[in-house]
């Protein structure tokens, strides 16, 4: 009787706040009850599989983390990063913005003090599939990845996510992500766009997006990349005119002259340096065997990235590669054949299809009433401000109020400039990863993102 009784209560609830039967039983499966070595927390967190193509067997791994506090009035936060083939979970997740950092141990976890689900509900999602946990059934797909086939099933992510998820339909809906999130973020919001203009009352509610030290443009990107190593004293005068000399940055495939001129400034004139953050020590125990991708344009370029922490990337390998770790997140039910990686070499080696620029697809999307944000960390070489920069100047938008400095914790966070349609931030002193380097003001863009306020000017 008292069993029933709990089964007719579980209803009520359920039909109160939304969820149907199915949906509610879909996402006690995906519950995480306590990861291993996890400090005790309030919030409640789910991870699991979505499958994108039933037919060739591909499935996208998440990992919902709920608001510290009224989870159920707060929006819902999308978090991609790029490479392309790299981890939202290595990244994102344990050394970005979700609520744990990895212990050295790599058995452990801690709670990052500005973790951004104490402002929204973050959704983590590996993409595509072949990065991390997320996987397919026919292998010949992780050789044939690219940005269309990324937009699209992270679409389909969404829209079967909602099914298992229906509290968050209708919702005020963000995207955000850095580095070659910058194609993924605007391309997975325009298919949401495209795809809400035929709807009354769109249930995946998309307000707008963030993105961080992005990839924009091919040609201005690569043009402001070289002008940064310059003016940082990274390269000679030499190989400064060399390289403009011998590139053509609007051509889809560097000459032979241009590798080589690159080539020598990266290898003879950079020095031993973390790129991602030129200021910052590199990690003495990293692997020298294992690397992560820098994309300049279409050049095969690797380097490691490395945070404030150089070796964190380490531990989140060791800590998801654990058994128990995968049971508790429901992870890699399917055995995948190979061991769980920040960032897969495959994918970014065969990537198929790289859009040129994404500046028309932010010019759509401005025009369609987005909210629009876009930052930079100061001190990676990667994707520098610079070619930032030189890329949204090109988009040729009204000034609405000018070039300022912006404060958080009581000192200048970086600089500002909003303009008709999209908000451009710097901060300052952040590598690649900006809320890595600089957690506190990074969580201080973020908290002006959602609110749609201007970056305080005291």
């Amino acid at each position: 009787m008292a069993g029933q009784r709990r089964d007719i209560l579980f209803i009520i609830f359920i039909s109160l706040v939304g969820i149907t039967i199915d949906a509610a039983k879909e996402q006690e499966l995906d519950r995480i009850w306590a990861l291993p070595g996890q400090p005790q927390v309030e919030f409640l967190q789910y991870s699991g599989y979505v499958t994108v193509d039933p037919v060739r067997g591909r499935a996208l791994f998440y990992w919902l983390t709920e608001a510290t506090a009224e989870p159920e009035k707060k929006p819902l936060v999308l978090w991609l990063n790029g490479g392309p083939g790299c981890s939202s979970i290595a990244y994102g997740a344990s050394e970005e913005i979700g609520p744990f950092r990895i212990n050295k141990d790599g058995s452990s976890l801690y709670l990052n003090e500005y973790s951004w689900n104490k402002e929204a509900n973050i959704l983590f999602l590996e993409s595509p599939v072949g990065v991390g946990f997320s996987y397919t059934n026919t292998s010949s797909d992780l050789k044939h990845s690219g940005d269309r086939r990324t937009a699209r099933e992270a679409f389909v992510f969404m829209v079967r996510w909602m099914e298992r998820f229906p509290q968050y339909k209708y919702r005020d809906f963000y995207i955000a992500g850095e580095s070659y999130a910058g194609h993924y973020v605007p391309q997975l919001a325009k298919k949401i766009y495209d795809y809400n203009k035929n709807l009354s009352k769109p249930f995946i509610n998309l307000k707008g997006f963030i993105v961080g030290n992005g990839v924009t443009d091919s040609y201005y990107d690569s043009i402001g990349t070289v002008a940064y190593w310059w003016s940082h004293s990274m390269i000679s005068d030499e190989s400064y005119h060399s390289i403009l000399s011998k590139c053509n940055f609007t051509a889809t495939k560097y000459s032979s002259k241009c590798g080589k001129a690159i080539d020598y400034a990266m290898n003879h004139e950079f020095g031993d340096i973390d790129q991602y953050s030129i200021y910052t020590p590199i990690c003495k125990a990293a692997n020298k065997n294992t690397t992560r991708p820098i994309r300049l344009k279409n050049s095969l370029l690797h380097r490691r990235v490395y945070g404030y922490d150089p070796c964190t990337e380490n531990y989140a390998e060791k800590y998801y590669n654990r058994p128990d770790v995968q049971k508790a997140m429901q992870a890699n039910t399917t055995g995948i054949p190979y061991k769980w990686t920040a960032c897969s070499d495959l994918l970014f080696k065969k990537w198929k299809d790289s859009q040129f620029s994404m500046l028309p697809t932010y010019k759509e999307l401005i025009e369609g009433g987005l909210r629009i944000w876009v930052f930079s960390g100061d001190t990676d070489s990667v994707v520098p401000v610079t070619a930032t920069k030189f890329s949204l100047n090109h988009l040729n938008l009204t000034v609405k109020t000018r070039w300022y400095p912006w404060y958080s914790g009581g000192q200048v966070g970086g600089w500002t400039e909003v303009y008709q349609g999209l908000t451009f931030a710097t901060v300052r002193g952040a590598g690649h990863e900006v809320p890595l380097f600089q957690p506190d003001r990074a969580f201080t863009l973020f908290r002006s993102f959602l609110a749609g306020k201007k970056l305080p000017k005291s």
